[in-house]
């Protein structure tokens, strides 16, 4: 955690449960690559896999937020390996950083061949969100600041 979010525990500001903490971070979403997500070479879809991240860092910047919140960026994304079709698809979000109205979250996406055991590290990024009130204007992460 960062010092923000020590400082904000610390004021008896609760961060809730985000899930089970892993080495990769909190398990969010594993899915199956599938024929309809490909792009013309045949591997998955650079964008599929990507809408699968917002979805991961989304679901935690919710959770934080305990409420709606907005991708603002997504920084410094690369793809290290191809994703094929019939894959496992793991994706791993870890809460990096909490301001006053912004989240960072970082996604963490692993692929397992179906007909394996191991798997290896295919992309990660970080995802920017800002926590949004019942009329979309930005507000306080945490709803009683």
């Amino acid at each position: 955690m960062t010092q923000d979010i020590d400082a904000r525990l610390a004021r008896g500001k609760k961060l809730g449960s985000h899930g089970r903490q892993q080495a990769e971070g909190v398990l969010v979403i594993r899915t199956i690559a599938m024929p309809s997500d490909t792009n013309p070479a045949g591997d998955i879809f650079g964008g599929w896999l990507m809408s699968q991240m917002d979805l991961a860092a989304g679901n935690m910047a919710g959770r934080v937020a305990q409420g709606r919140a907005a991708t603002v960026s997504v920084e410094a994304m690369q793809f290290l390996q191809p994703v094929k079709v019939g894959d496992e698809v793991t994706l791993y979000a870890t809460l990096v950083h909490v301001g006053r109205t912004s989240m960072r979250v970082h996604v963490d996406v692993w692929a397992r061949p179906r007909q394996s055991q191991n798997g290896q590290k295919v992309t990660d990024a970080e995802f920017v969100f800002v926590a949004l009130d019942e009329n979309g204007a930005p507000r306080p992460v945490f709803k009683d600041d």
